[in-house]
């Protein structure tokens, strides 16, 4: 896997920093996993500098913590850092589900059906993907986001989506957890097709509490 033909603009500790922490939050490198720089460098076709220099970076934001004589580790996922997330999550997301509510068109509510459909059919398939049904629940949000035409808005919920991967990974590993989603986002188009402005919101609340009970069962204190 060579790193250097993507992004190649950036300076090279980016483009690792940058790979590092996808594969961080999508659960590639999982919680606990030490990260060997020799070992890293040869994977991603790098030195061990820019190596060292990204993991620096993931140490400041929190996804890496370095364990006296036992080095980079990646950091475990706290009920603190789910709980912080998500208080933040359930102020943003309510506002979205407000204004989707009363401005989101025919053609969205179309595309909403089109994304559940997508979810439902990969729910129903032997072996889920568990990325692959976390990328349909989110094309299924975005479809909300973008109904909210507010642009500040969607920013700031794409960039709380990314600090949630590490979460939304743990939490669709539940097969109780992924009929209970088909039911929320069925009753979430229905409210949206109705304008039903509170029932949305409720509906979103009560999928985000859900979150913190089911995820926060298995975390760490922090």
């Amino acid at each position: 896997m060579n790193i250097m033909k993507e992004e190649d603009y950036l300076p090279l500790r980016e483009v690792v920093f940058m790979t590092l922490r996808k594969q961080i939050l999508r659960g590639e490198l999982k919680p606990g996993e030490r990260l060997m720089e020799i070992a890293l460098a040869k994977k991603l076709g790098v030195s061990r500098t820019p190596i060292r220099e990204a993991i620096r970076m993931l140490e400041h934001e929190e996804l890496v913590v370095m364990i006296p004589r036992r080095g980079a580790h990646v950091a475990d996922i706290s009920r603190q850092e789910l709980n912080d997330v998500l208080e933040v999550r359930m102020a943003l997301e309510v506002l979205a589900a407000r204004k989707a509510c009363a401005r989101m068109t025919q053609e969205e509510i179309a595309e909403l059906d089109a994304a559940e459909s997508r979810f439902e059919a990969l729910v129903s398939t032997e072996d889920v993907d568990i990325n692959e049904l976390g990328e349909a629940d989110e094309q299924f949000h975005d479809v909300i986001y973008r109904a909210t035409q507010n642009r500040r808005l969607i920013q700031l919920l794409n960039n709380l989506r990314e600090q949630m991967y590490r979460f939304r990974v743990e939490y669709l590993k539940d097969p109780g957890v992924r009929r209970e989603l088909i039911l929320e986002h069925s009753g979430m188009i229905r409210a949206f097709r109705e304008k039903d402005v509170e029932e949305c919101v409720e509906i979103t609340g009560r999928h985000i509490e859900n979150q913190q009970k089911t995820i926060g069962r298995g975390l760490v204190e922090k």
